[in-house]
């Protein structure tokens, strides 16, 4: 065997398994923030979410975030609707604002924030165009909410494909200091 066949036969056999892991789920192992949303069945981790904005809220000196089941259906709503119309805008039709949606909603009054945003592929990317746009960073450190939902929305014929909706929400009940209650996976 030559010298050119052996290097040859040498970059085969040490590339070929980089080339099968390359054929396999792109999330496997890694941390949810980096998944590909981008997917048809791709849902987003609530969880990390909490973790990743309450990792920077904590930085902030800010009361920390609970996941609320009730948010998390009015953001996936939200996400749904600009998916549908291929829009990004808090208020798709005249009166629909987050504040009218949770009040239909029936959740109580009181502060309430919405980021909502389209194009970012995965967790890691949306939180860090939020933290980079003055309004959106200001409503992820806005110290009076307590609660959050989030979520996307695959549009595989919209130029974003991903539509996100981050709903941001005082405390269910007055005084309330209780967990929240489990929220349960929404699938598009």
């Amino acid at each position: 065997m030559t010298i050119i066949a052996r290097r040859a036969a040498t970059a085969l056999f040490l590339g070929l398994p980089l080339a099968l892991a390359a054929c396999g789920p792109r999330d496997a192992g890694g941390p949810s923030f980096y998944v590909d949303l981008a997917e048809r069945d791709a849902e987003i981790d609530t969880e990390a979410a909490v973790a990743m904005i309450n990792g920077y809220r904590r930085n902030k000196g800010l009361p920390l975030l609970q996941a609320d089941a009730a948010l998390q259906r009015v953001a996936h709503s939200q996400a749904r609707a600009m998916a549908e119309k291929g829009q990004v805008d808090v208020s798709l039709e005249r009166g629909n604002l987050v504040r009218a949606r949770l009040d239909r909603a029936g959740y109580p009054a009181g502060p309430a924030v919405e980021n909502v945003s389209a194009g970012y592929h995965t967790l890691a990317d949306a939180f860090s165009g939020w933290r980079g746009s003055p309004r959106h960073d200001a409503n992820m450190r806005h110290a009076d909410v307590t609660r959050m939902g989030i979520a996307t929305a695959y549009a595989p014929g919209n130029k974003y494909k991903v539509f996100w909706s981050l709903v941001l929400a005082g405390p269910a009940t007055e005084g309330e200091q209780t967990a929240a209650e489990p929220v349960p996976a929404v699938k598009p």
